[in-house]
């Protein structure tokens, strides 16, 4: 890849388990919930804020319990609201929408929005995620995995280049996959992206890192750095 080719931002969307003031009376999930995959991407967080450390880049982060709003979810999908939070009013949901889920979504779109606009570089958006290593009985084959629409050249061409990267530094018994173990065209924050910003200009990116490393301080440290090696390029 030509030096310098792309503006590189980072996003982690599920990177904590909080719940605010506001709702701990009204929302409740059990513990074991909250603090297993469903509750928070376990590991993101921390190869998010290395990422950034390392590339110096920009990024948004988010930390409330995906439990209590789904921020990678548009706001028609039937899981927007988890079990625990789809019985609330709709007055309550209303305000979960109003408070949790547009400042962010909102604020990230309109950065970039501003950086696609200040740039001829067409910005690269790294959506930062986990994913759970047994997934209803299943054990997912993956180490890592990029997410990505297959019809965008620019986001094919990232993910080829970018996985070759990876193997060489992590080893051949890396396993590296494509769209797994999600579509990178389901609904999603970027799908959503892909949508609203400039179609060339805009590449959205969404890293999943199998819990069973991201979990590991050294497994962690070892795959950002692989990633940081590459990305450091751009």
């Amino acid at each position: 890849m030509d030096q310098k080719r792309y503006n590189v931002f980072l996003t982690c969307e599920h990177a904590g388990n909080k719940i605010p003031a506001r709702w701990k009376r009204l929302f409740t999930p059990p513990k074991q919930v909250l603090e297993s995959h469903r509750g928070i991407d376990i590991g993101a967080k921390e190869i998010f804020n290395r990422l950034k450390k390392q590339l110096q880049c920009p990024g948004f982060i988010y930390e409330n319990t995906r439990l209590l709003i789904e921020l990678n979810r548009s706001l028609h999908h039937p899981k927007l609201f988890s079990e625990f939070s789809k019985t609330f009013s709709d007055e309550e949901k209303e305000l979960l929408i109003k408070t949790l889920y547009l400042p962010y979504r909102s604020l990230v779109e309109d950065e970039f929005k501003e950086a696609i606009d200040a740039s001829k570089k067409p910005l690269l958006h790294l959506s930062i995620h986990s994913f759970t290593p047994v997934f209803d009985g299943e054990t997912r084959n993956c180490d890592f995995s990029f997410l990505y629409d297959p019809s965008r050249p620019l986001e094919k061409e990232f993910c080829r280049e970018m996985a070759e990267s990876l193997k060489k530094s992590l080893g051949k018994d890396f396993r590296i996959r494509m769209n797994y173990p999600y579509k990178g065209t389901a609904d999603g924050f970027t799908t959503y992206l892909r949508g609203q910003l400039k179609a060339r200009r805009y590449l959205g990116i969404e890293i999943e890192v199998n819990q069973a490393l991201a979990c590991k301080r050294n497994e962690r440290d070892r795959i950002s750095s692989a990633m940081t090696e590459f990305l450091r390029g751009l």
